[in-house]
């Protein structure tokens, strides 16, 4: 099976190591991974109105990505994109039929595994209570909620401390956080407040945009000891302990 592993642009440029636990988690799996040349999914220019660049830039990706079984990524907003928002774009394109066809292939990486590959996974220990953060884009767009929470049950060690509003948005929504950055803060320092209460000193997201800007706020406030992982960061092992 050759699967795609689409990084995402985050991961990429700030946070490299999140990128490679999901590979070493794809071929651990079993899977040949490929990492094809990338571009943005298109995702900020969609959001901003700017369909035309999105659009060139999602038939960047759909032809990238042509010749592979699957195409993977460690984030719930990009996948939701692909899958979701790339058939939009192309209505009434000679194109949409192969468009269709790549974002039926498409899968967030805890739903791959779980959903699709049906693996388990011998996780690496890690020893610590965590709390977990669901996406806006991955909870309502997926329906992923389950998936990185049943991965992350099997891990030795950890223990998952549920917030209360676990569910709810950390403020980020993209470029949300740069048009309306005193409403995003607000939101979000609201969101560390409850993830603090758990009590957890790990807290763990699949999105890199919601864990990077919940690590600002806490950073900007002082704390300097809270974790803020990937999923894929404890179940590859490649997480640091918690202090």
């Amino acid at each position: 099976m050759r699967v795609g592993l689409y990084a995402t642009c985050l991961a990429d440029t700030v946070r490299p190591d999140v990128a490679s636990a999901a590979m070493a988690l794809l071929e651990q799996a079993g899977c040949e991974v490929v990492v094809p040349v990338q571009s943005c999914c298109g995702q900020p220019a969609y959001n901003g109105g700017e369909r035309a660049l999105a659009k060139r830039l999602a038939w960047h990706v759909v032809q990238s990505f042509a010749d592979l079984d699957y195409v993977v990524l460690p984030s719930g907003s990009c996948t939701a994109m692909m899958r979701m928002h790339y058939p939009r774009l192309f209505e009434g394109d000679a194109r949409l039929a192969e468009v269709d066809a790549f974002a039926t292939r498409v899968y967030e990486l805890s739903e791959f595994l779980v959903s699709v590959l049906q693996v388990a996974l011998p996780p690496a220990p890690f020893e610590g209570a965590v709390t977990y953060h669901d996406s806006c884009s991955g909870l309502r767009e997926l329906g992923i909620k389950s998936q990185p929470r049943q991965l992350l049950a099997c891990v030795p060690g950890l223990k998952l401390i549920e917030a209360p509003t676990a569910e709810q948005c950390c403020g980020f929504g993209g470029t949300f956080s740069v048009k309306f950055s005193e409403v995003s803060c607000a939101i979000a320092d609201r969101k560390c407040a409850d993830l603090t209460a758990t009590g957890a000193g790990t807290w763990v997201g699949g999105d890199l945009g919601c864990l990077l800007h919940l690590e600002g706020r806490m950073r900007a406030q002082g704390d300097q000891s809270t974790q803020l992982l990937h999923y894929a960061e404890i179940l590859a092992g490649t997480a640091k302990r918690p202090a």
